[in-house]
């Protein structure tokens, strides 16, 4: 796998000029929410999920909107902590390691990115993302993450992630990610797109193919795509194993997210299961040694 799809890989993020605090609120979310009614119920997803994705010449842009099937006071529980990103992140198959911790001024994340499978951390590309609760009322909840750096002159890495509930005890979850590129990350995406990656795909429907089967994106919008499917995935995979014994939980995780995944083969499949149970067993138990 290229250092190009690692990039990819490093989570979510969004652009969004923020104002005060108590200017935020879950009207913009619960109207988005309205208005995507009709692609929540009909969609290829066989869940209520939208997802999106830009690009421009700069910068690349993925967005999922979803309804989940857990109450807005454990989704907020769940997600609106810094240490609980960690058992997220580490699902996706390319993070290698993520620790929490706080220092003088700011909560850290660090996340290490790598290939598909089991490798030392020495080998992987290091991060480290500033994590902030941006507000938290009994109907919403806000939280970003930022890099200012990452490796192939890539910058800005941004996080959003908000939640409101809705009818049924359930929660709308909209997850955003976008980061800037220079040259050294243009010539990779390119050098990426025209090997390993030029038969892979998105999720967006771009027309017919002649035996009538739908054709869905390619290029880098396809890898923005994916990887924003997957981290969605993870999430719903963390809080799916919440109702789960504290020391099953990262199994349920694990085969959740497997399990998830391979619904949308044609865009997710990477790896064996059995594969990717190790690799992940590996990852985890280093992960909790060192912490």
């Amino acid at each position: 796998m290229s250092v190009f799809v690692l990039i990819c890989s490093v989570g979510f993020a969004i652009e969004r000029s923020f104002g005060a605090e108590s200017d935020i609120s879950n009207v913009p979310l619960r109207a988005k929410y309205t208005e995507l009614g009709k692609q929540l119920r009909n969609n290829q997803f066989q869940r209520a999920l939208y997802l999106n994705s830009m690009e421009s010449s700069h910068d690349l842009k993925g967005e999922i909107y979803a309804v989940i099937d857990y109450p807005f006071a454990a989704v907020n529980v769940a997600l609106n902590n810094p240490a609980h990103w960690c058992d997220v992140l580490i699902l996706h198959m390319n993070v290698k390691y993520c620790h929490a911790y706080r220092n003088q001024a700011d909560t850290v994340l660090t996340v290490n990115l790598g290939r598909k499978y089991y490798q030392p951390l020495a080998d992987a590309h290091r991060l480290e993302f500033n994590y902030r609760g941006v507000i938290t009322t009994p109907d919403y909840f806000a939280l970003e993450l930022n890099a200012e750096n990452g490796p192939l002159s890539t910058r800005d890495y941004r996080i959003w992630l908000e939640a409101t509930p809705v009818q049924n005890g359930r929660t709308f979850l909209h997850v955003t990610y976008a980061y800037a590129f220079g040259l050294t990350g243009r010539l990779a995406m390119q050098g990426y797109l025209a090997t390993i990656g030029s038969g892979k795909v998105g999720f967006t429907v771009t027309g017919k193919l002649p035996n009538g089967q739908p054709a869905y994106i390619k290029g880098i919008r396809g890898v923005v795509e994916r990887n924003t499917m997957r981290y969605y995935l993870a999430i719903d995979a963390y809080l799916a194993a919440l109702a789960t014994r504290p020391k099953d939980q990262l199994e349920k995780r694990l085969q959740y997210w497997y399990n998830a995944t391979d619904q949308y083969a044609r865009q997710l499949h990477e790896l064996e299961r059995d594969d990717y149970l190790e690799m992940k067993r590996k990852e985890h138990q280093r992960q909790q040694a060192a912490q």
